[in-house]
């Protein structure tokens, strides 16, 4: 009977580890890229108990438990770059300049949500630099109001479909765009920032919709959404970040294929997950916000904050514009395969990097 059990579970684990390689459908690959981190658990304890329980004096356990010793390998090795086992992408910086450092929050705040306060508090005690709320309507845009005698530089876009979206900034914005890159009713925000040295940064703030096993398995338009801000970044040579709520893990194909094509940073590779979404669940946690930059930063510090009653945390990031410090920090490398793949995502949703709004300067 034991035999049975584990040898169903490890079929299990060989399907989720294996289908998706085989791309039977994108919803397949989706919902697998997800719970790597889960599965590698499963796999682990699973070796532990085929270990305990397993007769070795035949061919079919030892077969078991190579199956599920490479399942185990596969998953981990998706998820190993964002743990302190690896080696950090991003340097932390040195004795930076305060005036070159620039503070991130972005939160998530879920619309049905009325915890503001806590985010306020937050907000009080963290004094971030620029603050993005995602999923904020009307309401939330009231309630921060608060907010803006010390982030006084705003965009706002209140809606109540989950896609709406706030930036607040302590430093001045210019060049700002309010845009629908793929679809009509998801918004992001594209400006430039100066920071207090008087140094000029571009960011890209973005929230495309999720996949969904009901109404969007294929994440197209999510796809198509990253794929042309990668690309456009990958023309520029200026300071870049990009933040927001990609509802993507930070290991799947599409977020790596956006690191491949934009050349971006992702300061959590070799310092951890921080997996912000779900934060009612705790085995089921999944690093959905991100903040991505160029080479010309550094890192200062990174932090998932305490819960603000959304389902997800929200993610302090602070950053060194520190170019000398950071030249030699290297991205992951695209190939042909790549570049194509990323623009027969934007042929399918008919959109390009040309859609995404570029700085009057550099154009």
């Amino acid at each position: 009977m034991i035999f049975l059990i584990l040898a169903c579970f490890t079929v299990i684990l060989f399907a989720v580890t294996f289908l998706p390689m085989m791309r039977i459908t994108h919803w397949v690959v989706r919902a697998c890229d997800f719970p790597r981190l889960q599965f590698a658990v499963i796999a682990a304890v699973l070796l532990i108990l085929e270990l305990l329980y397993l007769p070795f004096e035949q061919i079919s356990s030892c077969l078991i438990l190579l199956i599920t010793l490479v399942c185990f390998c596969i998953q981990l090795w998706w998820v190993i770059p964002y743990t302190r086992l690896f080696s950090k992408e991003v340097k932390a910086s040195e004795n930076p300049d305060h005036r070159s450092q620039i503070t991130l929050l972005t939160s998530n705040v879920l619309t049905p949500n009325r915890q503001v306060h806590k985010l306020i508090n937050l907000i009080k005690h963290h004094q971030p630099d620029v603050v993005v709320t995602l999923e904020s309507d009307q309401w939330w845009e009231e309630q921060l109001s608060v907010i803006e005698k010390d982030l006084p530089y705003t965009v706002k876009c209140p809606l109540d479909n989950l896609y709406g979206m706030h930036v607040y900034s302590r430093f001045p914005l210019s060049d700002t765009s309010l845009s629908f890159l793929v679809e009509d009713d998801v918004p992001s925000v594209h400006t430039n920032l100066t920071l207090a040295n008087g140094q000029v940064v571009r960011i890209h703030f973005l929230h495309p919709a999720p996949p969904s096993p009901t109404e969007n398995t294929q994440s197209s338009e999510r796809d198509a959404e990253i794929a042309i801000v990668a690309r456009s970044i990958a023309d520029t040579d200026e300071p870049v970040i990009v933040t927001g709520d990609l509802n993507d893990v930070a290991w799947s194909t599409t977020t790596r294929l956006f690191r491949k094509i934009s050349g971006l940073l992702d300061p959590r590779v070799g310092r951890g997950m921080f997996c912000t979404f779900h934060a009612s669940f705790p085995f089921l946690r999944w690093p959905l916000d991100h903040v991505f930059h160029s080479s010309h930063f550094t890192l200062s510090h990174i932090e998932r904050l305490p819960s603000i009653g959304s389902d997800h945390f929200p993610l302090l990031t602070q950053l060194a514009l520190t170019p000398k410090q950071g030249q030699d920090q290297e991205p992951i490398n695209s190939d042909e395969e790549d570049e194509q793949l990323a623009k027969n995502m934007a042929q399918e949703e008919g959109v390009s990097k040309q859609d995404v709004p570029e700085p009057r300067n550099n154009t």
